[in-house]
């Protein structure tokens, strides 16, 4: 059975995020790991009924105090350069296992309907994203499917203003429940996603089948 459009867009997100690093590495080294171990990933959700009108008061006013006065924008096709830029200098300080990307396999996730880039500019250069997906029959789950911010703007509160930005046009389209992932060794993430109220629900293993796809 020919695998689904679907699935085959959420094995194209996921293997943007969810890939070893090539550094100091043979591809046979990586190979072998991959299939030996996979990759643990902390599984999170935020159920939009406990975002409550005071917490989400309080984000919003931390968001405008925000001295870095970022604008968000949809990304567009032209965009995409800026997106390649932004995810392959955002992830150089990151303990999350990473591999740079092209924008010919950024456009093949851009034209799929359901899935929106958002860009944040600071300062006059853009300086993070947020690529949001769904999931449910319903689209009932917002999912985060990535998101970076460049090493200058790191732990200022761009990954805040961003966050919120995705939870606006989550909550304009009716989400129930927001999703995301971290992966175990990326502590800084994981502690930044808690203190916005995220959970963990799950721990999951990608193993070589779940980065790749037959198209």
């Amino acid at each position: 059975m020919t695998e689904s459009r679907i699935s085959i867009k959420k094995r194209l997100i996921r293997s943007f995020f969810l890939v070893f690093e090539r550094r100091d590495r043979t591809e046979g080294d990586i190979e072998n790991e991959l299939l030996t171990k996979g990759l643990e990933y902390i599984q999170m959700k935020l159920p939009v009924d406990k975002i409550t009108p005071e917490f989400e008061s309080k984000i919003t006013e931390k968001v405008k105090r925000n001295i870095l006065r970022a604008k968000i924008r949809e990304a567009k096709l032209e965009d995409l350069e800026s997106v390649v830029a932004l995810y392959n200098r955002s992830w150089m300080t990151s303990n999350t296992p990473y591999s740079p990307i092209s924008a010919n396999s950024l456009k093949i996730i851009y034209k799929y309907p359901e899935t929106l880039i958002l860009v944040a500019k600071a300062y006059g250069p853009d300086a993070a994203f947020v690529i949001l997906d769904y999931e449910g029959p319903n689209k009932e789950y917002g999912i985060i499917a990535g998101l970076g911010v460049i090493p200058r703007f790191q732990r200022k509160g761009l990954g805040t203003v961003i966050g919120m930005a995705a939870w606006n046009y989550f909550k304009k389209h009716g989400v129930k429940e927001l999703r995301c992932e971290v992966f175990k060794d990326n502590k800084v993430s994981h502690n930044f996603i808690k203190s916005i109220g995220f959970e963990e629900f799950a721990r999951k293993t990608y193993e070589s089948e779940d980065l790749y796809t037959n198209s």
